[in-house]
């Protein structure tokens, strides 16, 4: 077999015959393939027929989109077939090449250890630092071709495959399951950005659900608990009740047209999308105040301050997880940080200090210490709805068996690693004993935890392991910490 020469045959003909539209299946992605095939191969441990054979197959696997598009795995074969005699190739050879072709048609089923590896080496970019720009090409490459129509469901549709994608051969999951899945994350935060953008259906009508219980949640805390009982909050809830308890104004109209300045505020801070479906949510709490004949529950000032809280912080909870505020101090807080040196958190306190300050002076002490405690309880409440379920640990690892821990962590745990190079030992008495290590950074949720400290205590009993919790330094109003 004179494999220099088909392969430079086809290569010839591939850099000088296939389409300009193909951005992703050009001779770029032939010649990657080829020495995705001979590293994998290397790793593998194939014979050296085999490995001619598997780079033929590699170098002809994408031939067919010199003619055609959908299905060239078949055209693939037939240009073998034609060619490949020309090069001393028997047909047993050529039986073997199209067999390893056909396997690289999507879903992909290979069916020998050969076949593997180039299926491997076809889709090698999906776990590699690359993926973006060649997921980029094939994008443009599928909108030229009418399969994909927009950015948005091409995403979708790569969020699918990363999903459902395994490799086959060992090597290929040692070295790229773990980059894989990282890209999968990256693409699944892209997606719900865009979606926040523009309000995809999908996403509209699941946070219109959200906003209208948290309403009705808030709306029954505010009438069945605070407001019979002259109770306050934070925030821009707690300055409507006040205006509400001083001035005997509507509580309905005050809390929207308290909280219009920020929503219009939010407009320009934040973004149009998360204005108007603020202004939407804090209407849709006036009208539950006007229209709702909530019950008064109790008068008990434990209860209230307790429950009041807790219903009051399920209601906004819900509606911030739908990606508004009912409240315009998240907003307020935003822009004076952006434009101050007080942080966030500073400026949230010395707001809520006034209003309970004036809540104190007006209705008592004791008044403002239970308002206190029912911002407390809302504000925890707050958290927990927001972050309770999703709220992420960070956990270190350090464990002489740190290869076989990284395989099951991606591969069964499912989760992206990080690591870091560091030596272990130093032990009192035996200063002078120590190794290089792996030490293994994961980050997974908190009902994750039990199942990867168990996971890591089978691999290895006594390994290291240390947890912190995960705290979001940035980013988004919606995303921070409550502001309450």
């Amino acid at each position: 077999m004179r494999f220099e020469d088909a392969r430079n045959h086809l290569l010839n003909k591939l850099e000088n015959e296939l389409p300009a539209h193909l951005n992703y299946h050009n001779i770029q992605h032939t010649r990657e393939v080829l020495s995705a095939c001979e590293e994998l191969a290397a790793t593998e441990h194939i014979s050296e027929h085999d490995l001619i054979l598997l780079k033929t197959a590699a170098a002809y696997h994408d031939a067919g989109f010199l003619t055609v598009y959908t299905g060239h795995e078949e055209e693939s074969c037939k240009m073998a077939t034609a060619f490949l005699p020309d090069f001393d190739y028997t047909p047993e050879d050529i039986d073997e090449i199209c067999r390893m072709i056909r396997a690289t048609h999507l879903p992909q089923e290979p069916r020998d250890l050969n076949s593997k590896i180039l299926c491997d080496a076809d889709l090698y970019y999906l776990g590699t630092n690359n993926y973006r720009e060649n997921a980029e090409n094939l994008f443009l490459e599928m909108m030229t071709a009418g399969l994909v129509k927009s950015r948005i469901e091409w995403t979708e549709k790569q969020i699918h495959f990363l999903e459902e994608h395994t490799y086959f051969t060992r090597s290929a999951i040692d070295k790229l399951s773990a980059k894989q899945h990282q890209n999968l994350v990256e693409v699944r935060a892209e997606l719900k950005f865009a979606h926040s953008v523009t309000g995809h259906k999908n996403f509209y009508l699941s946070d219109l659900f959200l906003i209208l219980i948290g309403v009705f949640i808030a709306g029954f805390a505010l009438r069945g608990f605070l407001v019979p009982n002259k109770f306050f909050d934070g925030g821009m809830t707690g300055i409507s009740l006040l205006i509400h308890e001083i001035y005997k104004f509507n509580l309905s109209y005050v809390i929207v047209l308290a909280n219009l300045p920020f929503i219009i505020m939010g407009l320009f801070t934040i973004n149009p999308h998360f204005a108007w479906k603020t202004l939407f949510c804090i209407s849709m709490l006036g009208l539950c105040q006007y229209y709702i004949p909530y019950p008064t529950v109790t008068d008990d000032k434990l209860l209230v301050a307790i429950f009041g809280g807790f219903f009051l912080g399920v209601g906004i909870g819900l509606t911030m997880r739908a990606g508004c505020a009912v409240d315009g101090i998240e907003v307020l807080a935003l822009y004076a940080w952006r434009r101050t040196s007080f942080t966030i958190s500073e400026i949230t306190l010395a707001l809520n200090m006034l209003i309970f300050s004036i809540a104190a002076s007006h209705f008592g002490i004791p008044t403002a210490l239970y308002s206190m405690l029912t911002y407390f309880t809302a504000s925890k409440t707050i958290d927990y709805v927001i972050e309770g379920i999703e709220a992420y640990t960070g956990v270190t690892i350090i464990s002489a068996k740190s290869d076989l821990i990284k395989h099951r962590l991606v591969n069964e745990l499912g989760r992206g690693i990080t690591i870091y190079k560091g030596e272990r030992g130093f032990l009192p008495g035996k200063f002078h004993i120590h190794s290089d290590v792996d030490i293994i950074f994961t980050v997974i949720t908190r009902l994750e935890l039990r199942r990867l400290k168990n996971l890591v205590s089978e691999t290895d009993p006594h390994a290291f392991v240390f947890a912190n919790t995960i705290k979001e330094a940035s980013g988004g109003v919606m995303k921070r910490r409550h502001i309450h």
